[in-house]
């Protein structure tokens, strides 16, 4: 049983039946909880920034070529922007079919739009050329300052390029770089003690502010969200897994402890450190495993792009606003390209589809109001499904450039421990260098 309690996702379970309990049974104690899982989240997004910077940078500068960096960032961006418009795809056909608000019959007029300004106040109207230009950071430091993920990863990117174009004088601060890496996983290990207290407070204030009642009002919009992202998993991501040479269910249960975590916190970027570092034990190599997880907070929102889909028509449906086949097919092309604005934070999935809907003009950005009572609660569906999405892309990429070491990743999978490299006799070494760095498909451990 102790061997069973000292398990971090078993911690982390407990704490959410703990905090939904707590926040059922003294709902305005468990309000006040909410700095418990703000705090963890800080802890985390504290150390995106370095994490980010030193896994890309060192694993580039070891790469031997540097074709292969295109190579992986365009394979990267088309598999994203299949696999999450797919994600639309399944979304819109599951809410044209349950139909979640239908027969509601809400008049626009009647609602009160007090409690969306804090969300319409953060719509930005954006150009796709906007949005490349905010990639680039006004200065280095300004990029950490801000914690900006793709500014981040652009400047890392650049940096390990240029340091692997130094060859050997770069050799020494790309150790020094690894060795820093090393610390800062330590780090993280260290802060994600402390998941279950984050998600123990980010639970009881979820159910004390908003309580169960508007779960049962709103009930078959979540059955839909959850629907649809299982589906999701199941019928689009397993055969992605199969089709890679892994198992779904495996991959699932060898991320679990993440997953718990995401299902406490309500956000994929809460575990963005501890999935890079999983994805290398699973046999992916250290410069996609760094590339492919933070730009995915961004380029590959599965879970968001299902919940877009299925809120948009959902207020649609529930207004009486009448759409035809068309108006769905354009909805979702505008979403094809807003969807790709989140960030992995909980929230921002509010404000992208208040943005979306403002730039649509057919469907009344009013109609979020009915959202407001149940947006947290399937922000665990969207998060969990950003998680798995990311992490099965990461692997699905890997395997599609030769950057997966397929022994390695079923090791992992398995469960089984690495095995223990014997040391080569010192007479029978080589007595010259061969010259040869590591390929994009070994699996580095700096």
């Amino acid at each position: 049983m102790k061997r069973i309690l000292s398990k971090l996702y078993v911690q982390v379970l407990i704490a959410v039946i703990l905090g939904a309990i707590v926040g059922v049974l003294v709902p305005d104690t468990a309000a006040s909880l909410k700095p418990l899982g703000d705090a963890f989240i800080k802890l985390i997004k504290m150390l995106l920034a370095p994490v980010i910077f030193l896994t890309v940078v060192s694993g580039i500068a070891r790469m031997e070529s540097m074709k292969e960096l295109g190579r992986v960032g365009f394979r990267a961006l088309l598999y994203f922007e299949v696999v999450s418009t797919l994600a639309l795809v399944v979304g819109l056909i599951v809410v044209d079919v349950f139909k979640p608000g239908a027969g509601m019959n809400i008049d626009v007029a009647t609602l009160d739009t007090s409690s969306l300004a804090t969300y319409t106040a953060a719509v930005k109207h954006d150009s796709f050329m906007d949005f490349v230009m905010n990639i680039i950071p006004d200065t280095i430091v300004d990029a950490f300052a801000k914690g900006n993920v793709l500014q981040i990863l652009l400047f890392s990117i650049l940096l390990g390029v240029a340091l692997a174009q130094v060859g050997p004088r770069g050799k020494v601060f790309v150790d020094a770089l690894d060795s820093l890496m090393q610390g800062m996983f330590r780090i993280v290990n260290m802060v994600m003690r402390l998941a279950p207290i984050g998600a123990f407070g980010a639970i009881a204030f979820t159910i004390g502010k908003y309580g169960f009642g508007s779960l049962f009002s709103l009930g078959k919009l979540m059955a839909c969200v959850y629907l649809t992202c299982a589906l999701f998993v199941i019928f689009v991501l397993g055969p992605i897994c199969r089709y890679s040479g892994f198992s779904l269910w495996k991959f699932l249960r060898f991320i679990k402890e993440e997953l718990f975590t995401v299902l406490g916190t309500s956000s994929s970027e809460s575990v963005l450190p501890q999935m890079i570092s999983k994805m290398e034990k699973a046999g992916v190599s250290k410069p996609v495993a760094g590339m492919i997880i933070p730009s995915g907070l961004t380029f590959n929102p599965d879970g968001q792009a299902i919940y877009y889909t299925i809120a948009a028509i959902f207020i649609a449906q529930a207004t009486n606003t009448p759409l035809t086949l068309t108006d769905q097919l354009i909805v979702l092309a505008v979403l094809m390209f807003t969807s790709k604005g989140s960030a992995g934070v909980t929230g921002s999935g509010f404000i992208i589809l208040a943005a979306t809907l403002a730039s649509l003009g057919t469907i009344p950005v009013a109609g979020m109001v009915l959202l407001l009572g149940v947006d947290r609660f399937m922000s665990e569906a969207r998060a969990i499904t950003n998680t798995i999405g990311n992490g099965v892309g990461t692997m699905a990429i890997a395997k599609w450039v030769g950057a997966l070491d397929t022994a390695k990743m079923h090791r992992a999978l398995n469960g089984e421990p690495e095995p223990v490299a014997q040391p080569q006799p010192v007479e029978k070494a080589p007595s010259s260098s061969t010259g040869l760095r590591p390929a994009l498909g070994s699996v580095s451990q700096g």
